[in-house]
């Protein structure tokens, strides 16, 4: 999976180096600074599929004694650094929008310059639905993130060949730094994102996505010895998560009896989670009489209170470090 992650970088960097290389001819051709923020952004495609390449290539290493997690974490960091140089690209655009707004250029060779641009859109569309595609298969977070800042690239660049259109056939070339200072504003937007999401990652703030997966899966194939399930905790590390959870079982089971129940829950969620390894580490709970009245248990001969009813799994009563009840 490392390998094909990494041939996925890659041609995202080789392509991005080519666009970015059309988009200043572009500039060069027009003098239009709405083309230059366009080229500027390109520019930051290829810095961070550099540094993306090299995330991926780390995150692939096994665990070792000083990282016994792996080194998934650095794609937080690949991230978070793209999101940082998308964000100094805006305030970089918007400081040159003004400028020029202060002294205007004549602009010249708008359709030649508006044939270029259209054709790196659509070579960054298709790359950034490549990318979006592999990054959901591979999950990979540094793939996704870098799809997404491909697909801005198209959407600031379609907004960007309508102005450059508009200025061509009626002269109103006040219009070049106003879309510039949008443009600007969407890269900030965009890079504020991605930066929010790789210090959310950093934080190991809860993924409630993954929650509800988790409590999907275990809610589907639910075994009537997991008498609850509670003070669970979900950590990301690149495509692959560690999951704490404390798990109630019948008091009166044989350790090996409780081992098997423990492997079946891994092996349910790994399975659920194809492309991606689940890591478990799980607490076993004693079941109390209090849990009679939810137990699903039929035959228990310890049973001190009648069944009443099943509890059913929600993030409400599956992240809380207590028993349901």
């Amino acid at each position: 999976m490392l390998k094909k992650e990494l041939r996925v970088i890659l041609l995202s960097l080789i392509v991005s180096f080519i666009l970015t290389i059309v988009k200043f001819v572009a500039y060069y051709m027009t003098h239009s600074v709405a083309i230059l923020s366009d080229a500027m952004e390109s520019i930051i495609n290829v810095v961070a599929g550099g540094f993306a390449c090299y995330s991926i290539y780390l995150a692939g290493r096994p665990k070792d004694a000083n990282h016994p997690y792996g080194h998934g974490k650095v794609e937080f960091f690949s991230i978070g650094f793209e999101g940082a140089m998308i964000f100094f690209a805006g305030m970089l655009i918007m400081f040159k929008a003004v400028q020029y707004f202060i002294s205007p250029r004549e602009l010249l060779g708008m359709e030649k310059g508006l044939w270029l641009l259209g054709a790196t859109t659509i070579a960054n569309l298709l790359l950034g639905s490549y990318l979006l595609r592999s990054g959901k298969q591979l999950g990979s977070i540094t793939i996704s993130g870098n799809g997404q800042h491909i697909m801005t690239d198209v959407y600031s660049s379609l907004g960007l060949m309508i102005a450059l259109g508009v200025i061509h056939f009626t002269g109103w070339n006040w219009l070049d730094p106003a879309v510039s200072v949008l443009m600007g504003i969407l890269i900030l937007t965009k890079g504020y994102q991605l930066m929010r999401r790789s210090i959310s990652g950093l934080m190991d703030e809860t993924d409630m996505k993954i929650v509800d997966k988790v409590i999907t899966i275990l809610s589907a194939h639910r075994c009537p010895n997991w008498i609850d399930i509670h003070n669970m905790r979900v950590q990301q590390y690149g495509n692959n998560y560690h999951i704490d959870c404390h798990i109630t079982l019948p008091y009166y089971l044989l350790l090996n009896e409780a081992h098997d129940e423990m492997k079946r829950v891994e092996v349910l969620v790994n399975k659920g989670f194809e492309g991606s390894e689940v890591e478990f580490f799980i607490h076993m709970d004693p079941c109390i009489p209090s849990c009679c009245h939810y137990c699903l248990k039929e035959e228990c001969q310890v049973r001190s209170h009648p069944f009443t009813g099943e509890i059913t799994w929600t993030r409400d009563n599956v992240l809380p470090n207590r028993k349901h009840g």
